[in-house]
């Protein structure tokens, strides 16, 4: 598969589906990402990055059950796929070896 670009909303939302695990679909997701980042996002943000996402082949999904808490409507949940772990892993590598290379600041940061 040719190397895709992954956003840093995107790279988020990623990184929500897997922690969620089994509970990741776009209500969960999106209260998630709200409490992690402490501010609101919109549900259509989130759909967007999410079907983006599994056109590019980093997600998978398929719809749950129905329940009456939702009034007969499935949920459709999401997967990570190994390609989306390998590209997560390749970008923490290059996250952590950037900022291990950051100079040392020559005058001090405290008070600031």
């Amino acid at each position: 598969m040719k190397k895709t670009k992954l956003g840093e909303f995107e790279e988020l939302v990623l990184l929500t589906v897997i922690v969620l695990e089994e509970e990741a679909y776009g209500v969960e997701i999106k209260k998630e990402l709200e409490t992690r980042l402490n501010q609101t996002l919109s549900v259509g943000s989130i759909q967007s990055a999410l079907k983006r996402m599994e056109q590019k082949g980093f997600l998978t999904s398929e719809f749950g059950e129905a329940t009456n808490k939702r009034g007969g409507k499935r949920k459709r949940i999401y997967s990570a796929t190994s390609y989306a772990h390998k590209v997560l892993n390749e970008i923490k590598e290059i996250r952590e070896a950037l900022w291990k290379s950051i100079p040392q600041p020559k005058y001090s940061l405290q008070g600031i």
